[in-house]
């Protein structure tokens, strides 16, 4: 959904846009990532950098929303699913 999001946003805020396209990038080639390690410690590693991922593409609907480009009740669907990926991910942690 993240992705049908940022095809809502007008022109002029590219930026933004980009930005969050890598953090859900990141935090989904980061998850993947520390899932094919097998040491805990590089693991975690990734893990913790899908999760700062995830948080920055919630800041980023925030800002979205801050801003009125995307109504309230998407930020706030948008932004639920990715706190329950992040909690998902954060039980995957040893």
């Amino acid at each position: 959904m993240v992705p049908e999001l940022t095809r809502r946003i007008p022109r002029g805020e590219g930026y933004l846009i980009d930005q969050s396209k890598r953090a859900l990038t990141s935090a989904i080639l980061n998850l993947a990532e520390g899932n094919g390690r097998t040491s805990p410690k590089e693991r975690n590693r990734f893990f913790d950098i899908s999760l700062a991922s995830i948080s920055e593409t919630i800041a980023c609907i925030d800002i979205f929303e801050s801003f009125n480009q995307v109504s309230a009740n998407l930020a706030s669907e948008l932004c639920s699913n990715l706190k329950i990926a992040y909690v998902m991910i954060r039980n995957l942690k040893r």
